[in-house]
């Protein structure tokens, strides 16, 4: 069986970057120095989060929204890494053994091809995968969209299971 599950973000403005000088880009639960970050409740990680909101869609059980909230707003749990582990016990208690991940980002910026290994790496630990079950492809969306314009990232994600 496969689910997809989608998120995007837009990029921080100078203004939003002042009031938070901390902050900073997550991408596949790893940061990215020097890059501008993505505007949200918690660390945005909008790769965690589409991989999140594909495994809710086989699990049927959203993290994101209402659940995700109460850990980030109310307990101060800003690591998309805690709403991911949520979607993997979720997944568990629901019969579901996760196969295959596959992700695409569209950004125009930062630049992702020496980040993709790093991020596999990643997603293979936080999902107990293999990095070679885990598909990472980046797009620079050649400006047709906001993202291929470098306003944020897009990602979409696909994943395969069975009971």
């Amino acid at each position: 069986c496969s689910a997809i599950g989608e998120d995007s973000h837009r990029f921080i403005t100078p203004d939003e970057a002042l009031k938070h000088p901390a902050r900073s880009l997550r991408l596949a639960g790893i940061t990215l120095p020097g890059e501008p970050a993505l505007t949200g409740n918690s660390d945005a990680d909008v790769v965690l989060h589409a991989l999140t909101n594909a495994l809710s869609g086989l699990s049927g059980r959203n993290v994101l929204g209402v659940r995700a909230d109460r850990l980030c707003l109310e307990q101060g749990i800003t690591d998309s890494a805690a709403y991911l582990a949520l979607a993997m016990v979720d997944l568990q208690e629901t019969g579901w053994q996760l196969l295959h991940v596959s992700l695409s980002i569209e950004a125009a910026r930062p630049r992702l091809a020496p980040w993709i290994e790093p991020m596999r790496e990643r997603l293979a630990a936080l999902t107990g995968l293999l990095p070679d079950q885990i598909g990472l492809t980046a797009t620079s969306g050649e400006g047709l969209t906001a993202f291929g314009r470098g306003e944020g990232i897009h990602v979409v994600c696909l994943v395969s299971a069975r009971r």
